[in-house]
């Protein structure tokens, strides 16, 4: 017996729904509720341009700053030798890292996030009111939000970037980071160079009092003792004293030449006696006596007012040189060592000055802050195709599953478990509309 085995059409029609593609079946039925696909994507758009509309347009303003390379000289000596010996590449690199190569780009990048920078510029822009912020922390987050400060690792070029509102503020912001910065940098400013200039300081101005302690100390002595310079008023009073005892000794022979020819009463011998007399004041007074010193000779700012006589001397006696040579010397000595040393302190104070000024990590700007010509956020068009290709998907998620959830028979536990929990689901909803439209 011959058995059939063509398939009847009822088995035609079931094999075709059993062979038919699962996506082919989910293709079909968006197709068919396609109108309502069309409005609802048509809606989204429009509520999605709405959105993309509603955002307040943002501007960014960059700037990139270029800090001082702090590098020792082992470093860098290193450094040179790997640029032309290439087997010493690795050491010089590991050199410069443990030797402290950029190290200042962190330092300035911890600088520019502190609380002392953002503090002051909360208050320099007035942020608090600006960004609706009512406590100054939730301000600072804010500001720290639209901050981005990144770090070039090969150059060490530090780059801010700042998104704000307002195209202007953005730019002034950026500028605010610089100068906030630099202020920062001077003041904690602890280096070897600036303690040593304070110190220099504080050095030369002690020096300075001290050395016009001297120069008071030692015209108050050569005033009161009528000495200018010891070793040439010696040489002049020995000139002088021999000139007068020449003299002395011409006019003795010559007298007593006259008094063999004219006897002692005649007036020419009169006069070379006075005159011999004179000769012999003036070499006493050039001379003078070996007596000690008197006691406001040693104490310069002792005054002798009993001695008159002394006071109206052009030059101090012969004798007496050599003992006010000892305190004139000490007085002179320590004015020539406190001006050495004061010209020594003086050149030590500028050299501090400019080696402070070299190690001060002046910020160095590569590309200053500018006004954006054109927004940064938000893409409007790319915010809105998006937000529409979403909702397209969920409108057709949501088709998709009512279609799956109909073809569940009644007796699936799902469908039981579902028809227990949504009715209670939707009590405290019910509930909540009832007291709007009743406050309403």
């Amino acid at each position: 017996m011959i058995h059939s085995t063509i398939p009847t059409p009822d088995q035609d029609q079931m094999l075709s729904v059993v062979d038919q593609p699962e996506w082919a079946s989910r293709a079909l039925l968006l197709w068919r509720r396609r109108r309502l696909l069309a409005q609802l994507t048509a809606i989204s758009l429009l509520v999605s341009l709405g959105i993309s509309f509603a955002i307040p347009k943002e501007y960014k303003s960059s700037t990139s700053i270029m800090p001082p390379d702090q590098q020792g000289s082992g470093a860098m000596l290193l450094a040179a030798l790997s640029s032309h010996a290439g087997g010493l590449g690795a050491l010089g690199g590991l050199a410069g890292g443990l030797l402290g190569g950029h190290t200042s780009t962190a330092l300035f990048i911890d600088m520019l996030h502190s609380a002392s920078v953002s503090d002051h510029l909360i208050d320099r822009f007035d942020l608090q009111n600006v960004y609706h912020k009512r406590y100054r922390i939730d301000t600072a987050k804010h500001l720290a939000r639209c901050t981005k400060i990144t770090e070039d690792k090969k150059s060490g070029v530090i780059t801010i970037v700042v998104e704000d509102t307002d195209r202007v503020r953005a730019r002034d912001l950026a500028q605010g980071y610089l100068d906030e910065l630099n202020n920062l940098v001077l003041r904690t400013n602890t280096s070897s160079a600036h303690r040593e200039r304070v110190f220099v300081e504080q050095r030369l101005q002690k020096v300075q009092a001290d050395l016009e302690k001297a120069q008071l100390e030692l015209s108050e002595f050569s005033s009161k003792n009528s000495t200018i310079d010891i070793k040439e008023q010696t040489r002049a009073m020995v000139d002088a004293g021999a000139r007068v005892q020449a003299e002395l000794l011409i006019e003795q022979s010559g007298l007593q030449s006259l008094r063999q020819i004219y006897g002692d009463g005649n007036v020419r011998v009169r006069e070379t006696e006075a005159r011999i007399a004179s000769l012999k004041g003036d070499l006493a007074k050039m001379t003078g006596s070996s007596a000690p010193l008197a006691a406001g000779v040693q104490d310069v700012n002792a005054t002798d007012s009993g001695d008159t006589d002394k006071q109206g001397e052009l030059y101090p006696p012969l004798r007496q040189l050599p003992r006010l040579a000892v305190p004139y010397a000490d007085l002179y000595r320590n004015v020539r060592v406190q001006e050495t040393l004061y010209e020594l302190l003086t050149q030590q104070y500028e050299m501090a000055r400019i080696d402070e000024a070299k190690d001060i990590p002046a910020v160095s700007v590569i590309d200053a802050p500018g006004i954006a010509e054109r927004k940064s956020f938000p893409p409007r068009l790319l915010l809105s195709l998006l937000l529409t290709s979403l909702s397209f998907a969920f409108a057709s998620a949501v088709i998709l599953f009512r279609s799956h959830w109909s073809q569940v028979d009644q007796s699936d536990p799902r469908k039981a478990l579902a028809a227990e929990v949504l009715p209670v689901l939707r009590r405290p909803i019910h509930s909540i509309f009832a007291m709007k439209r009743g406050a309403a």
